[in-house]
């Protein structure tokens, strides 16, 4: 919070980055610090608070920084319809607009701005033509950047660019690790540490920019298989990964208290077969899947319109899926792990491609080999449309 000060031997920096571990503190550390620094340095500045979208910045960055800053004695006024805050302290007057880099067309929305710094949250999360757009309205004297992040692979352009290059920068790095967050207790930290594993460990709870290899989820074992429980479900839902050239793969699951079982599946290769099926075929083959149950939701690959189309003429509750992958495939594995998610026997070429589903060693950086996924797509599309509902609860997860 006070780099940048008179007495701080690192005040001549021209930019700060923290990385490092999840719920470590960054976030609050660094936003604190840099409306302290906005606010004692200048007047009548303009200042951008960035983050992967206008939402996140308003989540992120606004809902906790906020009400500690008024606590301070900070006069924030914000204008929602314009995406910016005018904030008072001290005899000063500062503008802070508000900037989502969600993808390569985001830097024409900070064009022609001129800044007297920047704060960057989840900075790994944005496309470079953002970043370095916002760097570069920097202009102003004196003008300092604010990074934080989560780390990536150790070829992602940030960790090269700026971690590894931080004295060439005229950057301070601070790395930051769980430990450093004193609200988070032994048995919290204890709690994280089991959600994770592999890369996401790595990542998130040691900091390490980690490189994926291996299988994705390493530790599925086929003792983890259980068989299909007796007696009735509360709720049953199909999940699908639909394809023309390559499988279709649709899982039925039911749920008894708060889990949820892959009870049994469907899986169509045409090319082992010689022939592709229509629509029309796939809504009928998804109907035995069901066997007579009511089926709440279906949820299908996003990509499959046709396919959504034909079932929701049918009649069937279909919604296209979530497909990020990185964050299906954490939320997946964390399910997996807590037993919220369960795969039952009968479902051999779901627990086939568990055991073949891997990285792509070559890619430079985070990418699945696809082959032996479509199980796994759709698995993962099951796990997203839980994400956001009450019954499944714990980290990473969002409630509704």
């Amino acid at each position: 919070m006070s780099w940048w000060c008179d007495a701080s031997p690192w005040r001549d920096r021209e930019a700060v980055v923290c990385d490092g571990a999840v719920r470590s503190g960054k976030t609050l550390c660094l936003g604190m610090g840099f409306f302290f620094w906005a606010m004692s340095r200048f007047d009548g500045e303009q200042f951008a608070l960035c983050a992967r979208s206008m939402e996140a910045v308003r989540r992120n960055l606004l809902h906790p920084l906020r009400p500690r800053l008024e606590a301070l004695g900070f006069a924030v006024e914000e204008r929602v319809s314009r995406n910016w805050l005018k904030v008072a302290f001290g005899g000063h007057e500062n503008t802070f607009w508000l900037f989502g880099g969600k993808d390569e067309g985001s830097a024409g929305s900070i064009q022609g701005v001129t800044l007297a710094g920047a704060f960057l949250d989840e900075v790994t999360l944005m496309p470079r033509s953002f970043v370095e757009q916002t760097a570069a309205r920097c202009s102003v004297e004196g003008a300092k950047l604010w990074f934080s992040c989560n780390p990536e692979g150790p070829e992602h352009w940030f960790y090269r660019e700026w971690v590894c290059k931080a004295e060439e920068k005229k950057a301070l790095r601070l790395h930051f690790l769980m430990t450093d967050n004193p609200s988070i207790g032994e048995e919290t930290l204890e709690r994280y540490k089991r959600y994770f594993q592999g890369m996401f460990y790595r990542r998130f709870v040691l900091g390490e920019w980690a490189l994926a290899e291996g299988r994705v989820y390493d530790f599925f074992e086929e003792g983890m298989v259980e068989p299909v429980p007796q007696g009735e479900m509360e709720e049953w839902r199909i999940s699908c990964d639909y394809g023309t050239v390559n499988p279709t793969s649709m899982g039925l699951w039911g749920r008894r208290g708060d889990t949820w079982y892959r009870v049994r599946e469907y899986y169509y290769d045409s090319q082992r077969t010689g022939r592709q099926m229509t629509d029309r075929e796939y809504v009928r083959e998804l109907e035995r899947l069901a066997g007579g149950h009511h089926i709440r939701r279906v949820v299908v690959d996003p990509s499959a319109a046709s396919f959504i189309a034909a079932l929701r003429e049918e009649g069937w509750p279909a919604a296209a899926a979530d497909n990020q992958v990185l964050s299906g495939i954490r939320v997946t594995a964390d399910l997996l792990r807590r037993g919220r998610l369960v795969i039952c026997e009968g479902c051999v070429d779901a627990i086939r491609e568990f055991s073949l589903y891997c990285w792509d060693r070559e890619a430079g950086e985070d990418r699945v080999v696809k082959r032996f996924d479509h199980a796994m797509d759709e698995i993962r599309y099951f796990a997203m449309s839980l994400r956001r509902e009450a019954f499944i609860g714990g980290f990473g997860v969002e409630r509704k």
